[in-house]
């Protein structure tokens, strides 16, 4: 059983012993919230899920569809997940939002696609009574929660990876290519930030690039001109924030004639990454459990929304400050490298893939190279 599991399970069995004890004092509806409040609802409630863009394929396969099934089994399948993709536009988002509020959902799990592009709207929300859970990325505004992955520590495991992939030759001279992500996203600075602290003064950072949207393409034509002023035989290896921006870079290496690539990072376990990491055109990603951050989204949402504070609070132990609101209550999910020798015990054992999904025609032969069938 993994730590986070083992986590969970302690906080829920937490959690329920102390319900029993307030149940028998009468106290179980007697919650600490606060003043402004919403009266506590029952199970007919609807949750608004605003996602940030389909680019990365996470959000459409796994995060939507795991919400939506916990908010459901959480409330007897009374419960309603209205739900919007911004496609990458924070201004699309804007205006979702404000559908949302105009809607009067009980609560909004915002992934924003702009951090600070959307505290208007968060203002709006709390204005409107609808308490605003930060999903994935932290918005700002008056935000109630906050629920993602250690952030840090992704850019930390990715940097460590990435020197690993160097051997014992590494050497400062070493010269890297760092793809970060979007400078809207305020989850693309603390990866970069992680990765460098793990990075500087252990190799060179030759380029550096704020990708865009995200976007491949983007990523793509970053790595072509870092191509065209270091020189590909020059490039020991490349940190991408993400899986996506690895295959815009593969895209541009291949582009450019090389045939041996350099060592690549990533993150997210996008199935073509895996594939690519089998085949030995990416060297890692960072696999991060999305059913443990999307359920445990739900449940915070849930919990907020039916005034089950206890719950609420055994779900956001930790804390985080944005630049507008200190002390978010939060949840931090740990993450896992991934590399070749983990297929098995990452994303196949957790049901995230099957190796029929893995292993098609291209990729048998390195499926049987690393013995995994």
């Amino acid at each position: 059983m993994s730590p986070r599991m083992r986590r969970r399970i302690a906080i829920s069995v937490a959690a329920t012993s102390m319900s029993v004890m307030l149940a028998g004092c009468g106290m179980l509806n007697a919650a600490e919230s606060s003043d402004d409040a919403s009266p506590a609802k029952g199970d007919d409630i609807t949750v608004g899920l605003l996602l940030p863009e389909k680019a990365n394929t996470r959000y459409e396969q796994f995060d939507y569809p795991i919400f939506k099934t916990k908010v459901e089994s959480l409330t007897d399948k009374k419960g309603k997940v209205e739900y919007a993709n911004a496609e990458a536009d924070a201004g699309k988002q804007a205006g979702q939002m404000q559908q949302m509020i105009d809607d009067k959902v009980d609560v909004i799990v915002l992934d924003a696609v702009d951090a600070k592009a959307i505290a208007d709207g968060v203002q709006k929300a709390k204005d409107a009574g609808i308490p605003v859970i930060a999903y994935d990325r932290l918005a700002e505004g008056p935000i109630d929660a906050y629920i993602s992955f250690d952030n840090a520590l992704v850019g930390e495991v990715q940097g460590r990876s990435l020197l690993a992939s160097l051997g014992d030759d590494l050497s400062i001279t070493d010269k890297i290519v760092m793809m970060n992500g979007s400078s809207t996203d305020p989850n693309a600075k603390q990866f970069k930030a992680g990765a460098l602290s793990e990075l500087k003064g252990k190799v060179t950072i030759a380029k550096s690039y704020d990708t865009k949207d995200w976007k491949p393409e983007n990523a793509q034509a970053n790595m072509t001109e870092a191509i065209n002023a270091i020189g590909a035989d020059n490039i020991a290896a490349v940190y991408s924030a993400n899986d996506g921006m690895a295959g815009g870079i593969v895209k541009a290496l291949r582009a450019a004639g090389v045939t041996d690539l350099p060592a690549i990072t990533g993150q997210d376990a996008e199935l073509a990454a895996v594939q690519r990491i089998i085949s030995g055109e990416q060297y890692m990603s960072v696999y991060k459990s999305y059913p443990d951050e999307a359920e445990s989204a739900a449940e915070m949402a849930v919990a907020k929304v039916q005034g089950r504070d206890i719950q609420f609070d055994a779900l956001t132990r930790d804390r985080v400050d944005s630049p507008t609101t200190k002390d978010i209550p939060a949840q931090l999910v740990p993450v896992v490298e991934l590399t070749k020798d983990n297929v098995q015990d990452t994303v196949i054992a957790d049901e995230i893939y099957e190796v029929a999904d893995i292993c098609t025609a291209e990729y048998k032969a390195a499926c049987a190279a690393i013995k995994l069938k």
